[in-house]
């Protein structure tokens, strides 16, 4: 148990220390959230901005946190052979694992922590929340994203995943409903859309948190399916030498 202490304290030293994960993490969700709320500029169809983006931000959240900075900074870890040799020592590979999922729920806790407020600052009231099911979804989606990208960590090379990592969250935050409505892409689009992590995700949050969900259940449908496959994929794929 000290050694899984020790090295869930070294991943978060790790990601207070990099400026690009922090600003992706927390800074982007935050001023997305604040400068559409503020500034009316989306198509939301809402009387309130904030009433459709404040789940979609907390999606985003989750999404940038389990997938982009969790599959960077993995990725660097295995090509500098970082991985190799922790799995290798007395930590051992599941306490390694064990280490980085914690890390990850702990930047999610501040994560929401910051947000929440925010949106209520901002004039967020949803009628009737519901904490226990949102916070379900949000498990499924850490784990979904989290086998993205360390599938994408345990394959490519550092830079490649790294230009791979924030290519794929500018896709997905685009066309996952987080910001802008899934009726506003264009049609062949809308049917990939909902078919993705962050559009299911992003609806499912918006059903539990503000009852106003477009399909709810075939959204969780969805999640859970991203949720069984990805990390099974990342387990088949995942090389931890660097060089392969």
């Amino acid at each position: 148990m000290s050694r899984l202490r020790s090295q869930v304290r070294t991943e978060l030293q790790l990601v207070s220390r990099n400026g690009e994960q922090l600003l992706l993490t927390l800074g982007i969700p935050v001023m997305l959230l604040v400068f559409f709320s503020l500034v009316d500029v989306l198509p939301t169809g809402t009387d309130d901005p904030v009433d459709f983006l404040a789940p979609g931000v907390l999606a985003l959240a989750v999404m940038s946190t389990a997938m982009v900075s969790l599959g960077i900074g993995t990725g660097f870890e295995r090509m500098y052979q970082v991985l190799k040799r922790l799995g290798a020592t007395p930590l051992g590979r599941g306490n390694l694992i064990a280490a980085k999922i914690v890390g990850v729920v702990a930047v999610e806790l501040v994560q929401f922590a910051v947000l929440v407020p925010v949106a209520y600052a901002l004039g967020w009231s949803p009628p009737s929340p519901q904490w226990p099911a949102a916070a379900g979804a949000v498990v499924l989606g850490t784990v979904a994203f989290a086998g993205i990208g360390l599938t994408l960590a345990g394959r490519l090379r550092g830079e490649i995943n790294l230009a791979a990592q924030n290519g794929l969250y500018l896709v997905l935050l685009l066309l996952g409903g987080m910001v802008i409505p899934f009726e506003e892409l264009p049609s062949p689009m809308q049917a990939v859309a909902r078919a993705l992590p962050s559009g299911a995700l992003a609806d499912v949050l918006r059903e539990t948190l503000a009852d106003a969900g477009s399909r709810p259940g075939t959204s969780w449908a969805v999640l859970a399916g991203w949720a069984v496959i990805t990390p099974l994929v990342a387990r088949r794929l995942f090389r931890f030498d660097g060089h392969r």
